[in-house]
């Protein structure tokens, strides 16, 4: 997997730049503006159902607050260390789950997409492979980059994440290498898990970089080589691989060379087209939610050689893939 026929765009959460994230719409309408793989994040039920939402905790991109049914389970915890409070997924079955619906995560950024809420509700992990595999074609195969979250978060009584994982791939016939699913996660230790548990001849799978100093430990090349011996890429940050680049000595590899020679394909995250979330020579206008040069931005990543694009706008990932390729030809 190190390097790829080309680089790859990934629907982050479907295109939530158009439609609330993860929900039908979005994942759907990512694969029509030409992603590769879709990307659903990953939490588990009360019951041990691997459902898709952001994170476990659910008031930022559910109704679940207009429910008068579930107010006693508005509660308190920490969550990686943090103090959160709302309405959490391990706290719910998958069937009053199924009660609730999706709207915008972020209305203020991205108003027009709440004419969407209440249209769609929670899905399943299943339900997003049965998705890539309705729409791949002989031609195009569709592929889900699952990003499991919070794996020692769940119900006492459920199983582990991994163990709800790898059950759960096998039943769907989505364990191999070549399958459907390609797993990332910040946590090395699950990830070492369900290679134990699936083989070597399991899933593909990505480990996730966050911009702290487990990170950093991550990216050395010692660190580089321990990655290799379990998974296929690495998925760093779009600001560490662009501060990588800018701030390599002459003669010497960025972090995406260093990937590459460790044998390790580099998925970059997350690509966003407003203002807010691009550096300032890409932005246009002072509105923080104004749309800026996403396109410009995505090539200069695809310059740097990385593999994958992970984006909330993939047809901006497309345009610029197309464009860096004709000046290759």
């Amino acid at each position: 997997m190190t390097r790829l026929p080309r680089p790859v765009v990934i629907g982050h959460r479907g295109a939530p730049a158009y439609r609330p994230e993860h929900t039908a719409a979005s994942f759907e309408l990512a694969i029509d503006l030409g992603a590769d793989l879709i990307e659903p994040d990953v939490v588990v039920s009360r019951d041990g159902v691997l459902v898709v939402r952001h994170e476990n905790e659910l008031s930022l991109s559910t109704d679940v607050a207009e429910h008068r049914e579930f107010t006693d389970r508005h509660t308190s915890k920490v969550i990686d260390g943090e103090l959160c409070t709302g309405w959490f997924t391990e706290d719910f079955t998958y069937a009053e789950l199924r009660t609730l619906r999706a709207v915008e995560r972020m209305p203020a950024m991205r108003p027009l997409n709440t004419a969407y809420d209440g249209r769609y509700g929670i899905l399943t992990l299943a339900e997003v492979i049965e998705l890539a595999r309705c729409r791949s074609t002989a031609d195009r195969q569709i592929r889900v980059l699952a990003e499991l979250k919070h794996p020692h978060v769940s119900a006492a009584e459920c199983p582990p994440m991994g163990a709800l994982v790898a059950e759960e791939l096998r039943r769907l016939g989505a364990d191999r290498a070549d399958g459907t699913v390609v797993i990332q996660s910040f946590d090395p230790a699950l990830l070492r898990e369900l290679r134990a548990r699936l083989g070597d001849g399991g899933p593909q799978m990505a480990q996730l970089v966050a911009d702290t100093r487990t990170g950093d430990a991550m990216v050395t090349p010692s660190g580089l080589r321990e990655i290799s011996t379990y998974a296929q890429a690495i998925a760093p940050s779009r600001e560490r691989v662009l501060a990588s680049a800018a701030g390599v000595r002459p003669g010497r590899a960025h972090l995406v060379g260093q990937a590459h020679s460790a044998q390790l394909a580099v998925f970059v995250w997350t690509l966003r087209a407003e203002n807010a979330f691009l550096p300032a020579h890409l932005r246009r206008g002072d509105a923080p939610d104004g749309l800026g040069d996403a396109v410009g931005d995505a090539e200069e990543l695809l310059a740097l050689g990385v593999d994958g694009l992970i984006t909330d706008s993939p047809d901006h990932a497309v345009r610029a893939r197309t464009a860096v390729t004709a000046q290759l030809v």
